[in-house]
């Protein structure tokens, strides 16, 4: 089958990006021509649907001939997240993961969070703000500020007085042209919650991110960037009792429903010191690099990189068609 890869080359953003962006797009090729596949790596900008109809023309139903693992995260705007599976809708185009609406809720933390609210599921109390020199009402320092539609922690403030978090404020609405997200900081346990499918729904063995003895107790940039001198460590499978278990199998189902999951997705938890678990946020498009959470939990759940390739591929091909993927002849 024809498979097209779509992701952007990101040139507006971090050099430091990079280092795991091409492993994971390289990656994904390879699975796929591994499996027996016929791939195209097509650029996610004004172009794409040109590209694509000369690759994967329609067939005789006027179906194209071939589907799309989409890796784009888009360039800019607050709903970039949703270009790319907007244009592939518009031209009536199968692809992996969350369609337009999916995409933008998984990228707005704001509403994430109101959704998450609003179906009971547990997520630290937050508010927005635009100077930080508005009043925290109820929330308790330490507080966490992030900017409302950043990824990989970007911008991500930990501060326990008002100085701090009026700075942290303001760097984010100055240099991010965005709100600032302000929550409560969950001290206890960061587990990953990786799941895979559609109507059914696989729970991949959950990984805890281990940060030892350093004093910063969460996941900055520079550890998804393996900057830090003291990057957290990764536990697969975490060791969690059946009762936790059963919590996070419940509000990560719940937090992938509530925002439009399709086919894979990574939710992100905090477990206090109580037991309580707390929703921070929802990624519909977890890397795929080799050394990351999702892959980890993949791995350890017993599928090799090719395998979860191709599982990720057919679900999205059953939702689209009803039916599994056409398989072509390994080589």
């Amino acid at each position: 089958m024809r498979i097209a890869v779509v992701w952007y080359e990101p040139i507006e953003i971090d050099q430091s990006d990079l280092g795991d962006l091409r492993p994971q797009v390289k990656s994904v090729l390879a699975a796929l021509e591994d499996s027996g596949h016929e791939t195209l790596l097509c650029e996610g900008d004004k172009g794409m649907l040109a590209t694509l109809d000369r690759f994967m023309p329609p067939d005789r139903q006027a179906r194209p001939s071939g589907m799309v693992f989409n890796l784009a995260y888009g360039r800019k705007g607050e709903w970039r997240c949703s270009q790319v599976p907007t244009m592939l809708d518009m031209a009536g185009i199968p692809y992996t993961g969350p369609g337009p609406l999916g995409a933008a809720l998984a990228l707005d933390k704001v509403i994430t969070k109101k959704l998450l609210r609003y179906d009971g599921v547990p997520t630290p109390n937050f508010l927005v703000m635009r100077r930080g020199t508005e009043s925290t009402g109820d929330l308790r320092f330490p507080l966490v500020v992030k900017p409302r539609y950043e990824d990989t922690s970007a911008g991500l403030h930990l501060v326990d007085e008002p100085t701090r978090l009026r700075q942290a404020v303001e760097m984010i609405v100055t240099h991010y042209e965005q709100d600032a997200l302000v929550e409560e900081y969950i001290e206890g346990r960061e587990i990953c919650v990786a799941l895979l499918g559609n109507k059914e729904i696989e729970l991949l063995p959950p990984v805890e991110h281990d940060f030892g003895d350093r004093a910063t107790r969460l996941i900055t940039r520079e550890d998804k960037e393996h900057l830090s001198v003291t990057e957290s460590q990764k536990i697969c499978p975490a060791q969690i009792g059946s009762e936790l278990a059963t919590m996070l199998r419940d509000i990560s189902v719940a937090t992938f429903r509530a925002c439009h999951g399709r086919d894979y997705a990574r939710v992100d938890v905090r477990i206090d010191r109580s037991g309580q678990p707390f929703v921070l946020e929802i990624n519909f498009g977890p890397s795929l690099h080799s050394a990351h959470s999702y892959v980890r939990a993949a791995t350890t759940g017993g599928y090799s990189f090719s395998h979860l390739v191709d599982r990720i591929l057919d679900l999205a091909h059953t939702r689209c068609y009803g039916m599994g993927i056409p398989r072509p002849n390994a080589r």
